[in-house]
């Protein structure tokens, strides 16, 4: 399978996006009245906290083993140790998200919730309320109507991008929150010199995250100095006490 580039994708990406055309979406359209994710980010920056975005993800392609914690007890956690935001895995075969998971975090903590999941038709943004909405320009072939629909519904769309050309369609597409992952889809090897490359050419009023790859806090220092406004911190949260992880990267 390729992506809407035209790339091959690796054979764990094009499994989980074979399974993302076939789950159904939603029969009613939702509607969200949203936490401000801008607002959280001020806070934490008035409180001299490093912005995390602490996931919740029981496991990946790219990690070994699974974490069967209940969800909305490692979510207090992590908010316990600081995290401006939590994101929740929604894809159930390769990550072992759930919506009914992102209900329940979403019903326990005060904090914006991210949705993490790969959406790629506009129904399955009616799976589950969420404050943000991942949408991963690789993945999206309209990316602006889908940007528009999820804005419709009340949702803040994180954009996610890996290179300037798909920034510059998240750009062209209106998105005012966009994530650079340093990941690569294709290969699913990491590299922050990819967040570094694109950094500069994001507009000084949209809010940049730093996506994957963050495993200390010398990475996070980096990334900020780069430009980040936030990051987005999965596998190295869930390694261990996720209160003690999450507060060694926002005290950073």
């Amino acid at each position: 399978m390729m992506d809407a580039n035209g790339e091959e994708l690796a054979p764990a990406v094009r499994s989980i996006l074979d399974a993302a055309h076939e789950r159904a979406g939603g029969e009613e359209r939702i509607s969200v009245d949203a936490r401000s994710f801008s607002d959280a980010l001020a806070d934490a920056e008035a409180d001299g906290r490093v912005p995390v975005i602490a996931e919740v993800k029981p496991t990946s392609p790219t990690t070994a083993g699974r974490r069967d914690d209940d969800p909305v007890d490692l979510a207090r956690a992590m908010v316990a140790g600081g995290a401006t935001a939590l994101s929740v895995l929604t894809e159930p075969e390769h990550f072992g998200g759930s919506t009914d998971a992102l209900e329940r975090v979403r019903a326990a903590v005060d904090v914006p919730v991210l949705r993490k999941d790969f959406i790629v038709e506009e129904s399955q943004l009616d799976l589950v309320a969420s404050d943000l909405t991942l949408l991963i320009a690789r993945f999206v072939d309209d990316l602006s109507g889908l940007l528009q629909a999820a804005e419709e519904r009340g949702f803040q769309p994180l954009v996610e991008v890996h290179t300037r050309a798909e920034l510059d369609r998240a750009l062209d597409a209106g998105a005012d929150l966009i994530g650079v992952n340093n990941r690569d889809l294709g290969a699913l090897e990491v590299d922050l010199d990819t967040f570094e490359s694109i950094a500069p050419h994001v507009p000084d009023d949209v809010t940049l995250i730093a996506e994957s790859g963050i495993g200390s806090t010398d990475d996070v220092r980096r990334m900020r100095s780069a430009g980040a406004d936030a990051l987005l911190i999965g596998s190295a949260i869930m390694d261990g006490d996720v209160t003690d992880n999450v507060r060694r990267f926002t005290t950073a």
